[in-house]
Order: structure tokens, then C-alpha cells, then sequence
């Protein structure tokens, strides 16, 4: 009963590549076989299961051996009392059998059941190297600027498009931020069991996925969006892995840097929807900027014992009483105040937008005064919460009391005149030529008639009496007699 419980819970909570190792506990060792990692793997070799169940009490779980995924998978027969689970037996050399089959034969369902395994291990992994919900975020603001940006109509073929090729773009730049920083996130708490620093998938491998979707996403925007849209999705990806990246180790300025990559999104919409960059564009990317600031100083001041142990520079790090990275949040929430009047005196929205943004952004400083006057977690943490809550209200807000912008409305009304004209010219040149065609068969048909109106004696009444007058044949009568 007790290898049946072992059994099961191996069965149960194991979901990556298989592995075969051993049990030990205080009396006995006991060798084991599954199919994936626990959940709790961490450093390749080892890893507990005390926290996920009390079956197995006090008991280290040791990886000798880890299979090829890609391989035919293979029980032992130490997984012998395990066939009521599962309704697999396993013979002596290894092979999977039916419970109710004699002999060794192949199990399928052991192999589709590995093969679904892998899947859901890589999605899983995949999901994490992207950072699919912080991805999402970001898209969520490019289709708002793509929205902004657009005319009474909006196309919903190029918002799709734009929106596939900045996740591409977002999960390729957060694919190689994690790539860079392996060694960073393996010493910090709360990075460590992301996919790189837990060894749950390789470097190349992450890298291979990055490139992937990198010149997929600059790719799209190309193709299906505009070349404006795929400069500032490349220009984004480079920016943020090789500058703010690298800067985060070097200097606090990186939080700015990294807020300008956060801002370049709605920019990116903006310019997917209207075809060039303009000031409504620009306003969009101010909001969200001034977002940023706020937003990460309340996670760098939560975080900052994991960021110093990680080696990164902020300024939560070097601010020990906490009042300095207050005081940031502060001066960015005022700063938000002002841009929804801006964006109603740009035409981007009516006049009740420019009210809620200075509430909003009343409220958001409100919090990061709280913050400033007791620099505490608790501060930070309803700071980050009030920054969590304002941004998808304002862009809600922003949606809703927008203007269609007259800019593509206009560009599109000029082109279809332009269209209808550059008809009219062809139709005209059409007339003109059928006129001359028309013009040249008249006169074609005027020389043969002019040629048929002879007599058949006049051919001959010149050449062999040279002496004798020329007759005319002006007349298309025919002939009229000679000319005095």
C-alpha cells in the first residue's frame, strides 16, 4: 500500500520530462520512475515534495538519469504495483504491457500520454519565457493607440495584425531579458524558478524561440501593417535588451529607459493606424510613461532586498529610507494630471476625459503621498495596487470618449477622389483615343473612296497621251470632264 501511495503521488504531480531516480527517507531508500520533474524541481538534481503532499513525509527525491522526451518511454517494473492506476503492467525487460495482454507489448497510451506531458511542460515554459501576461499588457496599449489612431471605421484586419506582431515583438524582447539575466535571476527569490535558473529548459533553446518570434512580429508589422509600425516594434526590441537590460546593472536611470520602452506601444498603434507618427501618437506614449514610474517604484521598494541580491541597480537600492523612491512616484502622478486636457485640446477626446485623468491621477498620488509619509511595504504595496487599478480604467475611459481621428478620414475621402479622378483621366484618354482612332479610319476610308472614284479610262489617258490635258478627279462624284 505504501509503493502504491508513492505511485500515485509521482503519477499525480509530476508534469515535465521524465526522469528516473530514487526515494530516500530515515529507514530505507526506494527506487522510483515518472514520467516529468515535480513542481518544485529547482536546481537540476534535487527537489522536495513535503510542500505539495504528506504522503511521503521527510523524503528527498534524487535525479539520476533524465529521459529524452522525444524518445519512446519506457516503465521499469518498479512501477509494477502502480496497474490499478493506469491499467499498465510492466514486464521485466521494461517494456509497457496491458494489464489485460499477455506478453510484452507496446502501450500507446503511454507514449500519448508522455507525448501530452512534454507539450504542456514547453507551452508551460514557453509561457513563462514570454511573460504571456505582462506580453498581453503591452498589446493591450498598442490596441488602444491603434483604436485612438483610426477614423470613424476601424479596421479590424490591420488591429489584429498589429496587435499578433507586438506580442511577438513583446515575448522576443522578454525571451532574451531573460536570457541575459539567467545568472541575475538565479540569485533572487523571486525570479528563481523561472525556466532558465531552474533548468527546466536551455539557453539555446530560449534563444532559438526569441528569434523566432522576433522576425516573425517585425515580419507582420511589415507585411500586413506598415514599415512605421515594424521600425518601432525592432527599434522597441533592440532598446530593451540591449540597453535598458544591460543598464539595470550599471545605473538607476534604467527604471526611465525601461519606461520609455513601455511607452513606445501605444506609439506603435498609433502609427499601425494613421501610417506616421504625430502628436496624438506622442501624447499616448506620455501617458503610459508617466504610468511607469509610479508603478515600478512601488515594485522596486517591495522588491529591493531581491533586486540587491540580483546586483541590479534602482533606486530603492541606494534609497534606504524609501522616501526618495516616494518622491519619484509623487512627481510622475502630478505629472499624469494635465495629459487628458492635452489629449482633448489635441482632438483626441471630448472634455469629460481630461476631468477623469486628473481624478484619476489625483487618486494614484494620493496613495504615493501615503507612501511618502511612512515609507513602508505597506505604502508601496497600496501604491502598486492603485497603479494596477488606473491604467485599464483610463484606457477604458480614453475608448470611450474618443474622437474619430479627421486625419484618416480625410486621407481617405482625398484618396478615393484621387481614385475616382485618375479614372476620369483614363476614361478620358480613352475617348481621345478612340477619336483619333475614329479621325484615322475616316480619312483611310476618304483616300480609298478617292481612289475608287476613277474612271477606268483615266488610268490610261495620261502615260500614252502625255500631250493631252490631266483630268481632274477632285470631284468624289467621279468624273467630270477635263480642266481648262
Amino acid at each position: 500500500m505504501h509503493r502504491l501511495k508513492r505511485a500515485a503521488f509521482l503519477y499525480r504531480y509530476a508534469y515535465s520530462a521524465p526522469c528516473r531516480g530514487y526515494v530516500e527517507s530515515k529507514t530505507s531508500s526506494h527506487v522510483f520512475e515518472t514520467f516529468s520533474y515535480h513542481q518544485c524541481f529547482r536546481n537540476g538534481y534535487t527537489f522536495f515534495a513535503r510542500d505539495q503532499s504528506s504522503m511521503i513525509p521527510d523524503r528527498r527525491f534524487f535525479v539520476t538519469e533524465q529521459y529524452n522526451p522525444f524518445q519512446e518511454i519506457r516503465v521499469t517494473p518498479h512501477l509494477k504495483c502502480a496497474r490499478g492506476l493506469s491499467g499498465v503492467a510492466a514486464t521485466a525487460s521494461g517494456e509497457l504491457t496491458s494489464g489485460n495482454t499477455p506478453g510484452s507489448v507496446s502501450h500507446p497510451a503511454a507514449a500519448r500520454d508522455g507525448l501530452f506531458s512534454n507539450l504542456r511542460f514547453y507551452s508551460r515554459c514557453y509561457w513563462e519565457l514570454a511573460k504571456a501576461r505582462l506580453s498581453l499588457l503591452v498589446v493591450s496599449t498598442a490596441a488602444a493607440g491603434y483604436v485612438m489612431g483610426s477614423g470613424s471605421v476601424i479596421d479590424l484586419y490591420g488591429l489584429s495584425y498589429t496587435c499578433l506582431g507586438t506580442f511577438f515583438v513583446a515575448a522576443a524582447a522578454n525571451t532574451i531579458n531573460q536570457v541575459l539575466e539567467v545568472e541575475n535571476d538565479a540569485l533572487m527569490k523571486r525570479t528563481s524558478r523561472r525556466p532558465l535558473p531552474s533548468g527546466r529548459i536551455g539557453i539555446e533553446h530560449a534563444m532559438a524561440l526569441a528569434a523566432a518570434t522576433s522576425i516573425s512580429g517585425v515580419a507582420l508589422l511589415a507585411s500586413q501593417v506598415n514599415c512605421v509600425a515594424a521600425g518601432l516594434g525592432a527599434i522597441n526590441l533592440v532598446l530593451y535588451t540591449l540597453v535598458y537590460t544591460p543598464l539595470k546593472q550599471i545605473h538607476p536611470i534604467n527604471t526611465s529607459v525601461g519606461a520609455v520602452v513601455g511607452a513606445i506601444p501605444p506609439l506603435l498603434g498609433w502609427a499601425g493606424a494613421v501610417g506616421e507618427v504625430s502628436m496624438g501618437g506622442w501624447v499616448l506614449a506620455s501617458i503610459l510613461y508617466f504610468w511607469q514610474i509610479p508603478h515600478f517604484m512601488a515594485i522596486a521598494h517591495l522588491c529591493r532586498q531581491d533586486y540587491a541580491a540580483g546586483g541590479f541597480k534602482m533606486l530603492s537600492t541606494e534609497d534606504a529610507s524609501g522616501r526618495l523612491t516616494a518622491l519619484a512616484a509623487m512627481r510622475n502622478c502630478a505629472y499624469l494630471m494635465p495629459l487628458g486636457y492635452v489629449a482633448y485640446k489635441c482632438g483626441l477626446t471630448t472634455e469629460w476625459f481630461g476631468v477623469e485623468t486628473a481624478v484619476l491621477s489625483a487618486a494614484m498620488g494620493a496613495t504615493a503621498v501615503l507612501f511618502y509619509q511612512k515609507s513602508s511595504n505597506e505604502g508601496a504595496r497600496k501604491l502598486f495596487r492603485a497603479s494596477l487599478l488606473y491604467l485599464p480604467v483610463l484606457l477604458t475611459a480614453m475608448l470611450f470618449h474618443r474622437h474619430p481621428n479627421e486625419n484618416v478620414d480625410r486621407s481617405k475621402v482625398e484618396s478615393h477622389v484621387r481614385n475616382l479622378s485618375n479614372m476620369s483621366f483614363l476614361e478620358d484618354d480613352m475617348e481621345k483615343d478612340f477619336s483619333d482612332t475614329d479621325m484615322l479610319e475616316e480619312r483611310v476610308k476618304a483616300v480609298q473612296m478617292k481612289q475608287t472614284s476613277r474612271p477606268p479610262a483615266a488610268f490610261f489617258s495620261v502615260a500614252p497621251f502625255p500631250f493631252l490635258p490631266v483630268p481632274d478627279f477632285s470631284s468624289s462624284k467621279g468624273y467630270s470632264g477635263y480642266s481648262d
